[in-house]
């Protein structure tokens, strides 16, 4: 069984920043892919940034150049650095991960979600 247990959410005022980290635990092999969704109240669930073996990233338009995110393979956690928040931000963010695990099963992960919250 595999958990991800994410961090690092809270109130910011906006233009601040805040950094999440995600950790996956359990009999886990590879991960191929590791990263972010976001979900507003009222609205779809949407890709925030994620990051693929090698380290290939990819972002949502509307977070480039203002989030960050970065894997530490050995840990098998995923961080995500997010300045210059505006409100349009606010929302609960998810780890999701890519899961190869001991025996050979491939299947997608998520964690319980943490609160981002950008208000003056």
């Amino acid at each position: 069984q595999v958990h991800l247990v994410e961090s690092g959410g809270g109130l910011v005022q906006p233009g601040g920043s805040l950094r999440l980290s995600c950790a996956a635990s359990g009999t886990i092999f590879r991960i191929d892919v590791m990263g972010w969704y976001r979900q507003a109240p009222g609205k779809e669930r949407e890709l925030v940034a994620h990051i693929r073996l090698g380290n290939i990233v990819h972002y949502a338009e509307s977070v480039k150049g203002r989030f960050t995110i970065s894997r530490d393979y050995a840990k098998n956690t995923v961080h995500l650095q997010m300045n210059s928040l505006n409100p349009e931000d606010t929302a609960v963010y998810y780890c999701n991960a890519d899961i190869t695990n001991s025996a050979g099963s491939r299947f997608e992960s998520w964690g319980q979600g943490t609160q981002v919250t950008v208000s003056s």
